[in-house]
């Protein structure tokens, strides 16, 4: 860019040398001095406005010994510019595809406004892939801007979702606008893969249940939650303040989790007690879901574990980190 702000600058100032000089030494008007300027740069040939003296020739010598030069150098910085980008752009978006297509278990992110690109942050934070199908020129420029792997295209398409990985991803995400293409595109991707784990988006509180009847696994409604929310600061500040300070900002250095037990865990078979899980690592135990789907909430310390349960734990980060190596 510094180039080629140089030569349009030089360009210029060719042109204003030879406006100027034309004016004073062959007494032409500006707009005269701008036409000999221009031809005798371009070398067109056409006619001149008036025999030029001696130091009328000069100058133009002057002119087209630089200016030409000048021209040809500008021409050639935006060709490499215009090339360059364009290369750029092609190799760039082959090599997104190429990452794109080495991706297992990632989530796919469908819409990147205001819910989509803060379901993207938050993956990435916890250091899970995700890939972004949105064609939107606005959207596009943020992704970019954030350096995040994306396809500009139409996500209520197979061929989209097939290229974004859909038989290798976790789970997709529909987020975009219309609660219509939230439908399709849930239709879709349960078309493509019946088990694939779809969270849906919906607008409207109505829709929810069309969403489901689609095939969504969850439905969330941004709106309805951010107005419980606000009546919850009314009604229980103090709750919400913790669960802000302990789960979401940080500030108690504390994490809720959730932990699957897996199938070698010496834990299996064991209950709560003889787990010694808040013993050693000074974890609460708020929730188990068992493999089954039921859920015991505050479970008693004769409780056993199982393989496959998951364990919903509220701790701080360094115990919790601790404590996965035992899962």
């Amino acid at each position: 860019m510094k180039k080629l702000k140089l030569s349009f600058a030089l360009l210029l100032l060719t042109l204003v040398f030879g406006i100027t000089g034309y004016h004073f030494i062959e007494g032409m008007s500006f707009f005269d001095g701008l036409y000999m300027t221009v031809i005798t740069i371009s070398t067109v040939g056409f006619q001149e406005v008036k025999p030029l003296s001696v130091p009328g020739r000069v100058l133009t010598l002057l002119i087209i010994s630089t200016g030409i030069m000048i021209a040809a150098y500008t021409i050639g910085t935006l060709v490499r510019v215009f090339i360059e980008g364009e290369l750029r752009k092609t190799f760039g978006r082959r090599k997104v595809e190429k990452k794109i297509s080495k991706l297992e278990g990632h989530y796919i992110i469908c819409g990147y406004g205001r819910i989509g690109s803060l379901v993207c942050a938050e993956l990435r934070d916890h250091g899970m892939e995700c890939v972004v199908i949105e064609n939107q020129p606005a959207s596009i420029e943020r992704m970019e801007a954030d350096r995040v792997l994306f396809l500009p295209l139409d996500a209520t398409v197979d061929g989209t979702l097939m290229d974004a990985g859909i038989m290798r991803a976790k789970g997709i995400v529909t987020a975009v606008g219309s609660d219509a293409d939230n439908v399709f595109i849930t239709l879709t991707a349960k078309g493509l893969r019946p088990d694939i784990f779809v969270l849906a988006r919906a607008s409207d509180e109505k829709n929810e249940i069309k969403l489901k009847r689609a095939g969504a696994s969850r439905v969330v409604s941004p709106y309805l939650i951010g107005g419980k929310r606000m009546a919850h600061v009314l009604i229980r500040p103090t709750v919400i303040d913790f669960i802000d300070s302990a789960v979401t900002d940080g500030n108690l250095d504390l994490q809720m989790e959730e932990c699957r037990i897996q199938p070698t865990s010496d834990l299996v078979g064991k209950n709560l007690v003889e787990s010694n899980l808040r013993k050693d690592y000074g974890v609460i135990i708020v929730l188990i879901k068992k493999y089954g789907g039921a859920m015991i909430f505050n479970p008693q310390s004769s409780e056993v574990l199982e393989s496959d349960d998951i364990l919903v734990v509220l701790g701080k980060k360094d115990d919790m980190r601790r404590m996965s190596c035992v899962m």
